[in-house]
């Protein structure tokens, strides 16, 4: 998003009704869905050509008596505001939607678990070729896709989590199934005023080495860090570890990579 787009985003963030968020989310699902289906209204409803109040007043006439109050009254603000692209818009109702869900899990004390079931299935999807080749195939419908991942989680995960895990097929802004999910935990941490670290070793860690990791990080980055830790054991020996767009390449594959490269050199 660009600077247009990431204001508008932050103000209808900080004016997120509080008081039912999961029907405001299932709402915004409903809008998301409308704006992905309806590329011209998109388009209508980001025209800087037309003015804001115009803009508002589509989105009244559209969807007032479908979707609640709360949600009537954060497109109305959506569509009022600037975008730099139409897909802008839809990105942004997507996560507010997210939001939504976040703040309800939140509430009621599980946002912790919501985040790490959510991790634990991006690690399973990950490590099933087939299952990641079925769940990523955004050319498909998206109704058989939702209920494979309804049934993987069922008895599971909280009710949270299988609506998040289900929403990441819709994309979130074009991205694709992993990444959107990615995105979904980055925002549960987040909301914890947390970064994500994505640590990757060749053995599985004890809780103490986790921790050791989370500390120190967390004096790199000036914030507490939710580790997220998987297991590859080509990796040899050593970690990678991934804070957003900083990677820590300490594996022992990675140094006998450069040794080669060296060697050749």
């Amino acid at each position: 998003m660009q600077s247009a787009s990431r204001e508008s985003l932050l103000a209808l963030r900080d004016s997120l009704p509080t008081a039912n968020p999961e029907s405001l989310a299932s709402d915004l699902r409903a809008f998301a869905g409308l704006l992905t289906d309806e590329p011209a209204l998109r388009r209508a409803l980001t025209d800087p050509a037309r003015a804001p109040q115009a803009r508002e007043d589509l989105a009244s006439q559209l969807l007032s008596g479908k979707i609640g109050s709360d949600a009537l009254s954060v497109a109305k603000s959506a569509s009022k505001s600037r975008w730099s692209s139409a897909l802008d818009l839809l990105t942004a109702v997507e996560l507010l939607a997210v939001d939504a869900e976040l703040a309800l899990a939140d509430n009621t004390g599980v946002l912790g678990d919501v985040e790490d079931e959510l991790f634990r299935f991006g690690r399973i999807v990950a490590a099933n070729p087939q299952l990641a080749g079925v769940l990523g195939a955004s050319n498909a419908a998206i109704a058989p896709r939702a209920a494979l991942v309804e049934s993987l989680l069922a008895g599971k995960a909280h009710a949270i989590t299988v609506r998040l895990a289900t929403f990441a097929l819709t994309g979130l802004g074009g991205r694709a199934f992993d990444a959107a999910l990615s995105r979904i935990v980055e925002e549960a941490a987040a909301r914890r005023d947390r970064k994500v670290a994505y640590v990757t070793s060749a053995t599985p860690l004890s809780d103490a080495q986790i921790e050791r990791i989370s500390r120190r990080l967390g004096q790199v980055y000036g914030r507490s860090i939710s580790v997220r830790v998987d297991a590859d054991p080509s990796l040899i020996g050593g970690v990678t570890i991934r804070v957003g767009d900083d990677l820590y390449d300490g594996s022992v594959s990675r140094r006998l990579e450069n040794a080669r490269t060296n060697l050749g050199a």
